[in-house]
């Protein structure tokens, strides 16, 4: 969800820079104006004196001014904050039985999870990404399949091998995954 929050936000923005900087650049170049732009000429400033000072004089001005720029300014760094957060996992919390608990690295149980799906019969290439909690883990599996393999044999594969394995090893009661099945590109086979 977030990934396409980010794309309509930057596709918006980038758009209305496009539109205002070419308008101005061509207007700037000679071009002219549109009746409804706010500029009519080349020559003509972005704020004029008396834009600058209409409402200086008001009390509700500074205000609301301050305050729409303290909403954009908490929506950037929201924003910020949520492209910049780390979404893989770092370590795992497993139940050692004695009360104690271990901690396993995230990328060793990622590794591990993509050796032992590249060894099914049919997978090219497997890429595993941990997210979630440490508690509660989740896995992204991305799984690239040679052109003579059936997908539902590869998943079955998968979730009866290397997924339970970790989730039984870590001593996890569910280890929810997700998987994204890909074939390789290859050359069509010639049928004669």
């Amino acid at each position: 969800m977030l990934r396409g929050v980010n794309r309509v936000l930057l596709a918006i923005a980038g758009l209305v820079l496009i539109a205002l900087g070419g308008s101005v650049l061509a207007i700037g170049l000679g071009a002219p104006a549109p009746s409804w732009w706010l500029h009519h000429g080349r020559h003509d400033v972005l704020l004029n004196e008396a834009e600058r000072t209409r409402w200086r004089d008001d009390g509700w001005w500074w205000p609301v001014v301050l305050a729409v720029l303290a909403v954009l300014v908490l929506l950037c760094l929201w924003w910020l904050v949520a492209v910049l957060r780390r979404r893989r996992l770092a370590e795992i919390l497993v139940d050692t039985g004695d009360g104690e608990g271990a901690a396993v690295r995230g990328r060793a149980l990622e590794h591990v999870l993509a050796e032992e799906a590249d060894r099914l019969d049919g997978v090219a290439q497997a890429h595993v990404l941990l997210t979630g909690r440490r508690g509660s883990p989740r896995t992204r599996v991305r799984l690239t399949l040679e052109p003579h393999v059936d997908p539902g044999t590869a998943l079955h594969g998968l979730t009866t091998g290397a997924l339970t394995h970790a989730r039984d090893s870590a001593g996890l009661t569910t280890l929810p995954a997700e998987a994204r099945l890909r074939a390789v590109k290859h050359r069509p086979e010639r049928v004669s």
